[in-house]
């Protein structure tokens, strides 16, 4: 596992962000909703189009987790 510290700065930044600016139950939809988007647009076009399906696989799962870690939705209580 890869770990990389933010600069202060950034910290604040986001912390400022989401608790200030955007509610991160909407944030977390929102991704959700534009990672299947492009999901589904990719596969669409895939059958004519060469694509890097490595990249595309990191982005869509990096993009969910993202989504998990502001609102955890596929938590089980």
């Amino acid at each position: 596992m890869i770990t990389n510290t933010l600069s202060k700065e950034t910290e604040l930044k986001l912390a400022d962000f989401f608790n200030n600016k955007i509610d991160p139950k909407l944030m977390a939809k929102a991704i959700r909703k534009v990672n299947y988007l492009l999901a589904l647009s990719i596969m669409r076009e895939s059958e004519t189009l060469e694509i890097d399906k490595t990249s595309l696989e990191n982005g869509f799962y990096w993009l969910n987790e993202l989504a998990e870690i502001l609102n955890p939705y596929l938590d089980v209580e």
